[in-house]
């Protein structure tokens, strides 16, 4: 993942779509997250999260639950709604 203190701040202060592969199936998976907790409604109360992670737990705009990917398989990553 390139740049992931700059992703986790982007995800404080409002939505990021994260680009990755599903580890299982090598699907491509385009999700919009936050860790911003105006955003989620209460639900993405974050303590520091360590840059140098391999894991990243966000809260998931489409399906409005927590949900985790690994650094190895994002593809990219952009401050925003999806494409």
């Amino acid at each position: 993942m390139q740049r992931p203190e700059k992703f986790l701040q982007a995800a404080k202060e409002g939505v990021v779509t994260v680009v990755f592969k599903k580890i299982n199936t090598d699907e491509i998976r385009i999700m919009p997250c936050t860790l911003n907790e105006s955003i989620s409604n209460g639900n993405a109360i974050v303590k520091d999260t360590d840059p140098k992670s391999e894991h990243f737990a966000v809260w998931c705009l489409d399906k409005n639950a927590w949900r985790s990917f690994r650094a190895n398989t994002v593809v990219e990553w952009y401050e925003g709604e999806p494409k």
